[in-house]
């Protein structure tokens, strides 16, 4: 079919579906259709057109053109499939928006059941209060979804106790190529026959499967070909043994788990679940001199039965050195293991873990392996699993175009085999000169090993390939599996008949003819597959490619390398059940092209590929940028710290360069200057933005929205009443001097904080300065005038440089001003000042950091303050969260005798800065206050106080629950004996 006649067929599709179809060349609909072009392998390709279905009409309707249209559908959920099985150029048919609620549950029966969208966490978050749980746990566990687990038949780190996707699905409802819906389940002999005597579609496949399974030829191909029967990881090609184990009844679920979207679409899912866990939880964490060591301990660790046994090498754990999360999760590490082999027990009480771990430790001894054994228990465990779960994004973090690759990382052996397989793995990678990381699932025998290797270069790529036909060789030599948890796809399925020999593969073929004729449902995936080696995410080398940034991007090598950094892994698509910073706008949307993976792929694919002088001039950039509010939170939550608020700020700077800088960004970024204008009349400007007409005006006229209040300007500013105040003599804190940072927020808008500031440090016997500085240059980043913003930070090191030290600190009120000094300065400063920049950010503190500091060294006494019970609901501003710094607020808080703070789970507030004030972003500015924050607030009792040291995080607060929250030096000064007892 030619494009135009493809474009009027999709047009017309359009036109019967509920939900919305991307395939045009509209900015938005390339912005879409480039989005989806990847997942979290190393493939790449646009796909025809992507659909959003609202219902299962939907899906009906896509059958039925696919069938028509001779195109194919594929199915996906959250898009972390590592085998490249939701990349090609069909119909990209995204069921996660709609198809996500749990739809009944069986407490009594432990079942559950739910449509495609659910994701794991979640749906064991709404199981936890029933005292049951869905076992398979993948590393992706907070985003993956019901409908990929099948897919894929995921397993995950306690895969040894709780079991894989397919021992868990009991019945599936399944979209067929006619569009006919059947229900797969377990049958017995009787059902089995009505089966095969059906007329429809249903039939024709039971009666053809019954004619392939029952051919005495192809058992004994399936039985000679299959992995070994002790193997649990096993998911090459389609489970054709064990849907013709006679021993068990008969379900086509088994075959649907881990078929790829290739069979069918599947629209709800019946699931087994377990009882939850005991209570207890302790890791044994094993240290290792080598990688072999730590699989014979896992051997060892295997025969006392733990619940996991997972293994981290030296790659990994040296990843998280420095990084601005996983540095905190390094406290359990001895020495500088070569592997770390984390092997879990659950008991009633911690005597009965200790007992377990203890047994297991005293054999490893005993055997002379490893050379330490704590054991770590409670939430720190956590912690521990939290660096084996970000395996995968951290080593992203490796400089340079040689790269982990997923491609040999899914092979599975018994674990008795492991040891000799992966040394003989070590040599097969030896003769090609690479080096990999290993972890993962040792207790399972499928350990991740990711080879080095430079894709953008053909010797990478003939390399990539080779590896992969050697390790096929190997896992025949240890009758493994290819496929352990990640599935085929178009990665390994060329090498099929190698792994399982030809005649399986025929029989593979076969299925797909029987329940696919026309390969409408995820052609070329499992079989049939195009060369592994083609359409990759990177086919050129990038390194001659030189782009001019106003920012600094050398310790990330460039701007295109960060958005390189992006695996894919999806990080990013956690909702705020999970919990966390990232991606307010994901959480709040639920769509692919607002998440931080779009955006760096976005900006990865022109900044590669655009032929344009200002490689950032596209609109479709602009479009994925629209709705980032700049949290941060992928700096820190990212594991491969993919940065989009510093690339955000950097595209727009060129963007408008070449497109000119809308008339609101200008005044937004200006902000400081109306504030200072509006200062000097200050009582006619608020009676002028709290007159009903007038802001009206004000807020068309700068594209506000009319909702939204706007900020109030006090009657002075804090400089002017600072500068009135009478000097004071210190001598109660060693007579210690600080430099109070009067932000452009503080200094015109919450001039009472400022003060309450100013007035609590004081009583507290501090000598409190102001220096001269300009504003922080907050409002300037936020709208991408970076050239400004780069002569504000020159100007304050400059200003700052030689009176800020450790012993008389920078503080700061305002947590998106003062963490400009630590953030942006030391990447957006001439490099004469660079060395300067970075001093000046290690005695930049903000006040809740600075007085934490003081109560911990003693020099601020739990007695100057009153002692009464009061209770304090904590939302910790986004930057803070960024930089690790709530704990420091919630513990100055509950200082004073009797105060106890309880930390909102929030993300986001959802105001952003400006963000919540423009109208177009003000209905997402809500939805995001809306998903834990407001709705917190609106239920807490008036006599608990609410927290927040964030300026627009009290404004949402204020504007979205009628609440007023206090910046926590109003609480403390409230709390204060103004007289020192």
């Amino acid at each position: 079919m030619g494009v135009y006649k493809m474009d009027e067929s999709l047009l017309t599709l359009s036109k019967t579906l509920k939900g919305p179809i991307y395939y045009d060349d509209s900015t938005q609909h390339q912005t879409i259709l480039r989005a989806y072009s990847t997942d979290a392998s190393v493939y790449q390709e646009r796909p025809l057109a992507v659909a959003i279905p609202k219902d299962v009409a939907d899906l009906k309707a896509l059958i039925t053109f696919a069938s028509s249209g001779g195109v194919t559908l594929i199915p996906r959920t959250a898009g972390t499939s590592l085998a490249g099985q939701v990349v090609g150029q069909g119909i990209v048919v995204d069921v996660s928006k709609h198809f996500n609620r749990v739809l009944e549950l069986n407490v009594e029966e432990r079942w559950v059941r739910v449509q495609p969208g659910v994701i794991r966490d979640d749906l064991n978050a709404y199981l936890k209060p029933y005292g049951l749980m869905f076992g398979p746990e993948t590393s992706t566990a907070s985003r993956a979804m019901i409908g990929g687990m099948v897919g894929n038949n995921s397993s995950g780190l306690h895969s040894i106790s709780w079991g894989d996707t397919r021992s868990h699905l009991l019945s599936a409802n399944v979209l067929l190529d006619d569009g006919s819906e059947a229900v797969f389940e377990a049958v017995d002999e009787g059902t089995l026959f009505s089966k095969l005597t059906l007329t429809n579609r249903e039939g024709d496949i039971y009666r053809a499967m019954n004619d392939l399974l029952s051919n005495p030829v192809n058992q004994e191909a399936i039985k000679a070909g299959y992995p070994k029967p002790s193997l649990t990881r096993r998911n090459t090609g389609y489970a054709l043994d064990l849907l013709g184990d006679t021993t068990k009844p008969f379900n086509f679920c088994k075959l649907l788990a881990g078929s790829e979207g290739t069979l069918g679409i599947l629209t709800e899912a019946k699931l087994n679940l377990l009882p939850l866990p005991p209570k207890e939880i302790g890791l044994l964490c094993i240290h290792c001199h080598t990688l072999i060591e730590s699989l014979h301990a896992n051997i060892v660790a295997l025969r006392h039965h733990p619940e996991a046994s997972e293994l981290v090498d030296k790659y990994i754990m040296d990843f998280t050195k420095g990084h601005p999360t996983y540095q905190y999760n390094r406290f359990f590490i001895e020495g500088d293991p070569e592997a770390l082999l984390m092997v879990e027990f659950r008991g009633e009480t911690l005597e009965e873990v200790a007992a377990k771990a203890n047994s297991l430790r005293q054999e490893l001894r005993t055997q002379g392996l490893g050379y330490a054994h704590p054991l770590i228990t409670g939430p720190q465990t956590n912690l521990v699993w939290d660096v084996r779960k970000a395996g995968l994004g951290l080593i992203r973090n490796l400089p340079g175009d040689t790269q982990p690759v997923n491609l040999i990382e899914d092979c599975a052996v018994s674990p008795e085999d492991l040891p000799a397989y992966i040394t003989d793995l070590q040599g097969v990678l030896t003769d090609h000169g690479l080096n990999a990381s290993y972890y993962a699932h040792a207790g399972a025998g499928e350990l991740h090993v990711e080879p080095l290797i430079n894709l953008k270069t053909a010797e990478g790529r003939r390399a990539f390939r080779s590896v992969l036909a050697e390790t096929v060789k190997l896992v025949r030599k240890y009758n493994g599996s290819l496929s352990g948890e990640h599935g085929d796809g178009r990665l390994r399925g060329e090498f099929i008949a190698n792994a399982l020999g030809k005649d399986v593969y025929q029989l593979l073929q076969q299925v797909k003819r029987i329940f696919d004729p026309s390969g409408i449902f995820n052609a070329h995936k499992i079989v049939d597959t195009p060369p592994m080696d083609k359409s990759l995410r990177y086919e050129q080398d990038t390194s001659s490619i030189k782009i001019d940034t106003v920012f600094d991007f050398s310790r990330q090598e460039s701007i295109l390398r960060l958005s390189e950094k992006c695996s894919g892994s999806g990080d990013c698509r956690k909702t705020h059940i999970t919990g966390g910073t990232m991606c307010p706008s994901y959480m709040a949307t639920r769509e692919e092209k607002d998440t931080t993976r779009a955006r760096a792929n976005m900006l990865r694919q022109f900044l590669t590929h655009s032929s344009k002088a200002n490689r950032f001039d596209h609109p479709e950039i602009k479009e994925v940028m629209d709705l980032c509010l700049s949290c941060k939170g992928c700096k820190t939550e990212c594991p491969s710290s993919v940065d989009i608020a510093k690339m955000k700020a950097e595209f727009l700077q060129h963007y408008y360069d070449a497109n000119g800088t809308p008339f609101r960004a200008w005044v937004i970024a200006n902000f400081t200057k109306s504030q200072q204008l509006a200062s000097f009349f200050p009582r006619l400007y608020n009676a002028v933005i709290h007159h009903k007409a007038l802001s009206a005006v004000v807020k068309r006229m700068l594209g506000f929205a009319k909702d939204r209040s706007l900020p109030d300007v006090g009657d002075t500013t804090l400089r002017k009443w600072v500068k009135k105040q009478r000097p004071v003599s210190q001598t109660g804190t060693r007579g210690r001097q600080v430099y109070l940072f009067c932000d452009e927020f503080t200094d015109y808008n919450d001039v009472s904080i400022g003060q309450t500031t100013y007035r609590l440090l004081t009583a507290l016997g501090y000598e409190v300065k102001l220096a001269r500085h300009l504003e922080s240059g907050r409002t300037y980043l936020s709208k991408g005038l970076l050239r400004k913003a780069k002569e504000i930070a020159n100007r304050n090191v400059r200003y700052l440089k030689d009176i800020v030290t450790a012993e008389t600190p920078l503080v700061g009120i305002e947590p998106s001003a003062i963490l400009t000094f630590r953030d942006e300065y030391p990447e957006l400063v001439d490099k004469e000042l660079v060395a300067d920049a970075y001093k000046l950010a290690g005695n930049a503190l903000l006040i809740d950091e600075f007085l934490a500091k003081e109560m911990e060294s003693g020099y601020i006494q739990r007695s100057r303050f009153e002692g009464a019970p009061r209770d304090i609901k904590l939302h910790g501003h986004c930057y803070q969260k960024a930089f690790h710094l709530v704990d420091k607020t919630a513990k100055i808080l509950a200082f004073p005798e009797g105060y106890r703070v309880e930390v909102i789970p929030s993300g986001c507030c959802g105001m952003a800065g400006s963000f919540g004030y423009e109208k177009e972003h003000y209905e997402v500015s809500m939805k995001v206050g809306e998903l834990v924050l407001l709705p917190t607030v609106r239920k807490t009792p008036d006599s608990i106080l609410i927290a927040a040291p964030g300026t627009s995080c009290r404004h949402q607060i204020k504007d979205g629950a009628g609440r007023k929250a206090y910046h926590p030096v109003e609480i403390l000064w409230e709390a204060l004996h103004k007289k020192e007892p």
